[in-house]
This record gives structure tokens, sequence and C-alpha cells, in this order.
């Protein structure tokens, strides 16, 4: 039973605890450095004497990370918008299962959307090998994430992924928290998002009954998320170009603040994000399978087809769809001005990659992949909705 298992070293920090460890992040350098991108320095006195003041996870979410989200949203969003809300039942809690395009937003903007509307946030799923340093460990902590361990051996790793499960229904049965997790480990570098199987299978681990079953006790919930722009974009064709040049080229964990701090305090454009209808009644219309591996490649295929019909689609979809294919079947759904903007957009992204003597050719197979990054999502929801292959 889950309330026999330690969860401490994974789970949200307690609130016993908030004070004590607020009192040590704010004496943590890469914090108040943090601070800078966040507000003015003149400011920062008064918001380390609020972060003071608090002592739960609850008002440091709606009196700090609130505003706070707010701020992010005005000045580096066109707009956040919620659909499908009709689909919450506010009786019960939810995993929120999502496509993953921002490290740290996709969770922070959803719980946003839910905190404007009064709704109860989520606890929030986050790898370990995002916790660079400890005080990242804590804010995170402090702002109800709970820990993702990654790689680790096979043995490690098998009971990592029974304690994250049982966690996980824990939350839902007796902590009556909802929670928010990505649909694969890492982002999708191309925007073709597919649930791992591995993941699906984690979550079946733990809970009463057959395969099926448990995972109707967790009422998974897929979530489609739409970025206008992402501002990562010529950081993954960077990573892509270097690969080429180099197939053992690995990321520093400089790369990945940097592409952290982008991905936060860029330009993204409208962001949508659509609930669905919780799979509980596909996965009694399939049923049980003779072994996990079949069922969790039907359970996949439930949750990958309701996120890509659910994908808002926006110009910048539709025009790349058209370069990429030398069509001009999407003509309707922009101008020729618009167009042009794209392509522009598309160009000066490329001007940002910062890599020694890159020919005609790479810059062509840049494009190429930003094209094919930006039709991906309207690829998908096509192929969902009219079936098949689109070739």
């Amino acid at each position: 039973m889950a309330q026999d298992i330690d969860f401490s070293d994974i789970a949200p920090l307690d609130d016993k605890v908030f004070h004590s460890t607020m009192e040590r992040l704010i004496k943590e350098p890469g914090f108040l450095h943090a601070l800078k991108y966040a507000m003015p320095a003149e400011h920062h006195p008064a918001l380390i004497e609020e972060l003071l003041k608090i002592d739960n996870k609850y008002d440091f979410q709606r009196q700090i990370m609130f505003p706070f989200l707010e701020m992010l949203a005005k000045t580096t969003t066109s707009g956040i918008t919620l659909g499908g809300v009709k689909h919450l039942n506010p009786t019960q809690n939810y995993t929120f299962i999502t496509n993953h395009r921002d490290i740290v937003l996709d969770a922070s903007f959803l719980n946003l959307a839910f905190l404007r509307r009064n709704l109860p946030t989520s606890e929030v799923a986050i790898g370990d090998n995002l916790l660079i340093f400890d005080w990242i460990n804590d804010l995170v902590r402090l702002n109800k994430s709970f820990i993702v361990r990654r790689n680790t051996g096979l043995r490690e790793g098998l009971m990592a992924a029974r304690k994250l499960s049982a966690y996980i229904h824990h939350c839902l049965l007796e902590k009556h928290e909802s929670v928010w997790i990505a649909q694969r480990e890492g982002r999708a570098k191309d925007s073709s998002d597919h649930t791992q199987e591995s993941l699906v299978k984690m979550l079946a681990i733990a809970g009463e009954g057959s395969f099926m079953e448990k995972l109707k006790e967790i009422n998974l919930m897929p979530v489609a998320i739409s970025y206008e722009y992402d501002p990562n974009d010529y950081l993954k064709v960077r990573e892509f170009l270097m690969k080429r040049r180099n197939p053992d080229f690995k990321k520093s964990q400089h790369d990945d603040l940097f592409s952290m701090e982008t991905g936060l305090l860029q330009f993204k454009g409208k962001v949508h994000f659509q609930l669905t209808p919780r799979i509980n009644s596909k996965l009694d219309q399939i049923g049980n399978f003779k072994d996990n591996n079949t069922s969790a490649k039907y359970v996949v295929k439930i949750i990958d087809q309701a996120i890509h019909r659910s994908y808002m689609i926006f110009t910048i979809n539709y025009v790349a769809f058209d370069l990429l294919n030398n069509t001009t079947r999407f003509e309707q759904y922009y101008t020729p001005e618009r167009r042009e903007e794209v392509i522009n957009y598309f160009n000066q992204q490329l001007d940002k990659v910062d890599l020694p003597d890159i020919t005609a050719q790479e810059r062509e197979y840049m494009m190429n992949l930003l094209l094919t990054m930006y039709a991906n999502p309207l690829r998908n929801k096509l192929r969902t909705i009219l079936g098949g292959s689109l070739e």
C-alpha cells in the first residue's frame, strides 16, 4: 500500500518545512541571480520579505507564482487560452497527460489557466535532470512538483518506476490532488508528439486490478498544448546540425540552462490548452489484453489521437505545411503578405544559429527541419481526423 512507502525524497516539500526551506532559498546566489529575470533589482527586498511571510504551497502559488506567471504571459505571449473546461468534474482529480513543448512552461501555464478560473492546480512531474542545482530542487518542490528519477541503472530504474507510479496513484486517491505529466521524456524536437509506451506501463504498475483498471484509477485526461511560436526552434535545428556534423555531439549543462531561459523569456505568440475527455470509457471499450505490451500500444493510440485532433492550428503551421510540401493546399488560411512574414521569421531564426562556416546546403537542411517542426502538428491533426497517411 502507498501508505507504507516513504515518498519524502520525490514528493513536494511538506508545508511544515516550507518556511525553513524558503529561508535557505533566499540566501542562494543562484536563486537571487534568477530573480533579476522576474523583476528589477530594487523590488527584490520587498519580494524576499513577502516570501518569508508565506508558510505553505497554496499561498506561494497564489501570492507569488500567479502574478509572476501573469507577468510572463503578458510579456512573452499573445494570450493563453483554455478549452474543454466542460470535461472537468470538480469532484474528481485527474492525471493530465500532455504533449511537451517547453521544459518549464507547459505545466506552469496550464496551472496559470486553472488559477485564473479558481480551479485547483496540479502537482507537476519534473525530471531530476533539470534539477541542476540544489536551489532549483527546493524551488520546484515548494511549487508542488514531484521528482522523476532518470538515468538510473536497470534495477534502480525499476524501483524508481514503481515508486513514481505508487506516488501518482497516492496523489489522486489519497491526497486528492491532480497530477501533470508529459507524454514522453524530453520534448519532441520535430514537434511530432507521440506518447511513450514505457510511460503508460509505469502508470499501470501501481493500483488495483487489471492493467486497464489501474489506469482508470488515475483518470487520464489528454491535453493538447499549442504554441504559435517555439522560441527554441533555432536551438533545436542548431542541435540537429551539430549532430549531423558530429554524431557524438552531446548537449552541455549550459545548453540546457540556455534552452530553459530562452523558452521562459522569449516570445511564444498564442498559447492554447485543450482539455479532452478522460479516456476511461475508451479503456472500457477496448477491454483487457493478455499482455501489457499490447494494452500499452492501444492506450498510447487513444492518448495520441486525443492530443493530435485537439491542436490549435496557427497560420505558421499552414504556411509551413505548404512550403514543405510545395503545395497551395491551405492558402485560404493566409494572405501572400502573411506567407512572406512567416518565411522572414524562419530566416531570422536561422540567422541566430551561431555556428561557423554554415554552407548553403546546411542552411537548406535547417530550413527543412524548421518547416517540418511547424508542419507536424497540422500533419498529425489531419492524419487523425482523416485517418491513414497523407501521402
